[in-house]
């Protein structure tokens, strides 16, 4: 009975069983984002100083152990000794697959860290961060390393990136299921609908995880020697020169410096990390100060859920449109979508709520939808490492791990810009607990200044924004070449002349 069941689960898709990962991720993920502050400070009473030395500990931690996995991960497939024993491509994501599996399960397990007080609120709240945080890095590093090592065409990249947005859209029904359990008197039943949740994930990522594992040395199994092994089943790409001795950080640091690409990539994403965390930190604030006497409490709930499940819906559209005109193109006319609204909005001005209602969404959903689809970008930079540093197998997980040191920074100066900017301009202080009128001062450079109203603010703040972020991005997105032509040959390049993929492309 057991083995029809496993035969019968085989015969899902590889993208459906890829994809479902997602799902795992996020039924907690989101969960946490938006509880996680309140039951500290609401429910365990954590004090100010306490609060944010954990933050503290937590961004530098947040910082760094992306690319510490990162190496960790994939530093030994740099480059292979000249013995004989070489790692072979099937290894590399057998190894990933036993990551998620075991790791799936710990990540879970740190969710649950967080619903029940055994420490001092200070101390918990450090632990708690670090090891929810070095779990999600671990799951997150090898699921997006696997889009890499997967596949190389763009196609079926896509469709892998396809079924993860659907089922990561899934998982955010969970933010909607919380609201009927959050309860700060009573934490119970929202400790049980945690449970629930945790136990779910970890169900699901032993077993899909075991599921990919099967499928993938059935595949292995399928071919009689190394050599057609390398050429089915993995990239199908020629033989490189190999490296003569393994690469140490500071060499990949170097290559990675004269990368012009990744460079420009960086650069980019590092303000689109910026903008997407400044959504989500100010959205709140925009909705009471802009729309709170215009809009019921119900549709500004509304709001805030459906911007958390409509950013993976609409990648879904997004990605179909990468099949026809490449994400680069894409990404560019988001770029362009964005600046255009925001004028828009600009010249309409606040006083059409409906508009406002509209802009302050689309704003979040476009903005979230573009960053998930860098993921494909980070992908073709990986193909482009492979090939210019003539690598022996494809650093997925290490590249994904320093694109994240370089743009995470981006989250921290989100909230900090932000503050500032409105401090400056309106003098209010959100930090502030008192009520602070509608119509308080600005900073101002001479008492002959009039004073800028707070809504007038927030509204220039919500415009000027991604404005500013879109003129930045179109600027620097024009220097990315790694699309057309020179992306044709860079995949032509790691396919070798057989085309030929990690799983065959019918199981995709």
């Amino acid at each position: 009975m057991g083995k029809r069941v496993w035969s019968f689960y085989l015969g899902v898709s590889t993208a459906v069983l890829y994809g479902s990962l997602s799902l795992f991720v996020s039924i907690l993920h989101n969960v946490f984002l938006l509880y996680y502050v309140d039951t500290f400070v609401s429910v365990y009473k954590i004090d100010k100083v306490s609060f944010w030395v954990g933050e503290t500990v937590f961004l530098i931690w947040n910082s760094l152990n992306d690319p510490l996995f990162g190496w960790l991960s994939d530093r030994s497939f740099l480059s292979s000794p000249q013995s004989g024993s070489q790692i072979s491509a099937p290894e590399v994501v057998l190894k990933r697959l036993q990551s998620l599996s075991r790791n799936g399960p710990l990540f879970a397990l740190s969710f649950l860290a967080f619903w029940v007080a055994w420490a001092h609120p200070g101390l918990q709240f450090i632990l708690c961060l670090c090891l929810y945080d070095g779990f999600l890095t671990l799951v997150d590093l090898n699921h997006n390393a696997l889009l890499a090592d997967l596949a190389v065409s763009a196609n079926d990249r896509t469709r892998l990136n396809f079924h993860s947005s659907l089922f990561s859209a899934l998982g955010s029904l969970s933010v909607f299921l919380s609201y009927s359990f959050w309860d700060k008197e009573d934490f119970t039943s929202f400790r049980f609908f945690c449970v629930t949740l945790a136990a779910l994930s970890m169900v699901g990522f032993a077993v899909v995880s075991r599921l990919l594992r099967l499928r993938f040395q059935k595949e292995v199994q399928s071919h009689t020697n190394e050599e057609e092994l390398l050429k089915g089943l993995c990239v199908g790409q020629a033989p490189l020169a190999p490296t003569e001795k393994p690469v140490t950080l500071g060499e990949y640091l170097k290559q990675l410096s004269r990368h012009r690409n990744f460079m420009w990539f960086v650069s980019m994403n590092l303000v689109q990390v910026f903008h997407c965390h400044f959504n989500n930190n100010f959205f709140p604030l925009f909705l009471e100060h802009l729309l709170s006497d215009q809009i019921s409490a119900s549709t500004g709930s509304f709001l805030l859920g459906i911007s958390y499940i409509a950013p993976h819906l609409n990648n879904l559209y997004f990605l179909t449109l990468c099949r026809k005109l490449g994400v680069y193109q894409v990404v560019h006319w988001l770029f362009i979508l964005k600046l255009g609204l925001s004028i828009a909005m600009l010249l309409a001005g606040a006083d059409h709520v409906y508009l406002l209602c509209l802009f302050i969404a689309s704003n979040r959903v476009f903005t979230e939808g573009t960053c998930k689809l860098l993921n494909l970008v980070i992908t073709d930079l990986v193909d482009e490492d492979f090939v210019i540093n003539r690598r022996q197998h494809a650093a997925s997980a290490l590249l994904f791990g320093m694109v994240a040191l370089v743009t995470k920074p981006g989250q921290t100066f989100a909230p900090l810009i932000g503050t500032w900017l409105l401090c400056v301009y309106t003098g209010y202080d959100i930090f502030q607990r008192d009520p602070i009128k509608d119509s308080v001062a600005a900073v101002a450079v001479s008492d002959a200044e009039s004073p800028v109203p707070l809504r007038q603010g927030c509204f220039y703040l919500l415009v000027f924004v991604p404005i500013t972020c879109a003129l930045l991005q179109l600027l620097v997105w024009s220097r990315f070449t790694l699309h057309s032509r020179r992306l044709q040959s860079i995949k032509a390049q790691r396919q070798g002349a057989h085309h030929g993929h990690l799983l065959d492309v019918k199981a995709i």
